[in-house]
């Protein structure tokens, strides 16, 4: 039996592992984590790849060590001075440097010997533990944590989800199994925040003139997705004194700025617009059809506007599913054991992000207990120390 298991292999996981087996100091042969990917942090370096992001949104001090200088320190050795390279202001990594920092770290403290690959089916209590059913046997563990989100269910709007079905050349950029490659021909993407400004300018640098971004509203510009008072005192303590979790629940949806972008991000939309490298327009897609040439598979978007755009390619920037992650199994488990959640269906934890003694959850399953920033860099960061309270 092992001590902890942890449910989830990308960032979150990834860094409750390196926190666990280094800084609390449990042993290598005690602690594994179940992922459906065996490469650590293989969705992130896909998504990013797909996007082009060149620089995180998040500063340096929100790498994957629990160090917060980790990363700055990694800049100084031989090896790290090449890749030092930073954007202001709060001095933000390049994509290049924080990929090859992680590497680093999870090579030094032998990460990749703690993964398991597989899928978790089923979640059970046991005498001194859980158990984890996967496809290929099962897991115990005194303590579980569920560190899994979304990032495998990307949001399809219904028309799109009509233009998939009906064979269009539409995909979504955060679909696991896509791989964004130039596109031959007219693209548009369609999407209001970072993400969707990022592969649009990428792409419009890569085919000039033969891109269109569709977006729902101007670009909204903030730095963050959300304010820093969520990680000090300075909003938390009047979060935490709000008993009413739909409270809670409507304080996190005011506080997130979604669909938005940093200012070097706009900066660059703003530039691709301007020199004609990309159309910019502020509109809805209301219906997808085939054009009427039977062999061309170039697609009409209708335009909530009652205006059209006419595409060869179809690319959707519009996040993830916002439901409770976990599906089925977890549901399961939910009601066999009578585990405390909200009426959307999320878990209520304590203060140490426990929802059954030995069950512990981070990121999207923790956020009504840590938060707007739960699901980032800074969340699993801040997840690990409540967790870290149990030992």
């Amino acid at each position: 039996m092992l001590d902890w298991l942890i449910v989830g292999g990308g960032i979150h996981g990834t860094y409750l592992s390196l926190f666990l087996s280094q800084r609390k100091g449990i042993a290598a042969d005690r602690v594994r984590v179940l992922d459906p990917y065996a490469q650590p942090l293989a969705l992130w370096q896909h998504f990013t790849a797909n996007t082009g992001m060149s620089y995180l949104r998040s500063s340096h001090a929100h790498n994957l060590h629990f160090d917060p200088f980790s990363l700055i320190t990694f800049t100084r050795t031989s090896a790290g001075q090449p890749l030092a390279d930073f954007i202001e202001p709060y001095g933000r990594p390049s994509l290049a440097l924080f990929n090859t920092h992680s590497q680093l770290l999870i090579e030094r403290y032998k990460l990749e010997a703690l993964r398991l690959t597989g899928r978790a089916q089923a979640l059970h209590r046991q005498a001194d533990g859980w158990r984890v059913e996967t496809e290929s046997g099962n897991l115990d563990s005194k303590n579980v944590i569920l560190a899994f989100g979304n990032t495998e269910l990307p949001f399809w709007p219904v028309w799109a989800r009509e233009a998939r079905d009906a064979g269009m050349n539409i995909h979504h950029l955060f679909d696991p199994a896509y791989s964004r490659a130039m596109p031959q021909g007219e693209t548009v993407v369609v999407g209001g925040g970072i993400t969707a400004a990022q592969v649009a300018t990428t792409l419009s640098l890569e085919s000039p003139g033969r891109v269109t971004l569709l977006m729902r509203h101007q670009p909204r510009v903030f730095q963050f997705d959300s304010d820093l008072g969520w990680i000090t005192h300075q909003y938390l303590d009047g979060y935490h004194q709000e008993t009413d979790y739909a409270r809670r629940r409507d304080m996190i949806r005011a506080a997130r700025h979604r669909g938005s972008m940093p200012a070097d991000v706009a900066r660059e939309l703003e530039h691709a617009t301007q020199h004609g490298l990309l159309d910019l327009r502020i509109d809805e897609v209301k219906h997808v059809s085939l054009s009427n040439a039977e062999s061309s598979k170039r697609m009409t978007l209708e335009l909530v506007s009652g205006e059209s755009l006419s595409a060869d390619h179809i690319i959707l920037a519009t996040g993830f599913e916002t439901n409770r992650p976990g599906g089925a199994w977890l549901d399961d488990a939910i009601h066999q054991y009578g585990l405390p959640r909200v009426a959307d269906g999320f878990p209520r934890v304590d203060s140490r992000l426990c929802w059954s003694p030995g069950l512990f959850v981070s990121g999207t399953l923790a956020e009504l207990e840590v938060g707007p920033v739960a699901r980032n860099f800074i969340g699993v960061k801040l997840a690990a120390e409540r967790i870290g309270d149990s030992l």
